[in-house]
């Protein structure tokens, strides 16, 4: 009997886990949202003569099939943003636990270059945990972990709610059909 039930603690455990681990921060109660504290990082525009590799603190543009013009980082890897966060009147970020693993959050630390986005758009919102995100017009700014190869955006459209970043900020639509792209789950 004893056996049984606790077989029984463990399955009711497990369906919990499981099913906390699902909702991720697709439900509007996922994380508390990031402090109303926002940031202009140090900015500057870079030199278009330089042909060395962009430094991490870095947002381009990148022309990327079937998605357009879109923001990257300085390695070259897809910044996107989550509807489900705010960007008016104060930038927050909803995009907590299991979300942030498969959406890391775009740090912002130090000067952050920028070529071919205005820098007085460019931002930062303090996270829960006290980190800074860089934020792009309001909207913080998180990289998709399936995008293995810069200029990849597998994330374009997942669950209908994550969009890669135009550099004013803006969803970015599937340049085939104007439409965004959808397919895949989201948080």
């Amino acid at each position: 009997m004893l056996r049984n039930q606790r077989i029984a603690v463990g399955a009711t455990a497990g369906v919990f886990a499981l099913a906390l681990a699902v909702s991720g921060c697709g439900s509007s109660n996922s994380g508390s949202g990031g402090s109303a504290s926002t940031t202009s990082p140090s900015t500057s525009s870079s030199s278009s003569g330089s042909t060395a590799q962009p430094a991490a603190g870095t947002l381009s543009t990148a022309k990327v099939d079937k998605v357009g013009t879109v923001v990257v980082d300085g390695k070259g890897f897809v910044l996107y943003r989550f509807d489900k966060d705010t960007a008016k009147p104060t930038p927050r970020s909803n995009c907590y636990g299991t979300c942030a693993a498969q959406w890391p959050p775009a740090p912002a630390t130090g000067n952050v270059t920028v070529k071919g986005i205005d820098k007085s758009l460019v931002g930062s919102v303090t996270r829960n945990d006290g980190t800074k995100q860089l934020t792009l017009a309001g909207w913080p700014l998180y990289r998709y972990a399936k995008d293995d190869e810069p200029h990849e955006a597998y994330g374009q459209g997942i669950g209908g709610i994550w969009f890669a970043a135009t550099p004013t900020g803006a969803k970015a639509m599937t340049s085939d059909t104007g439409s965004s792209s959808g397919g895949g789950s989201g948080y």
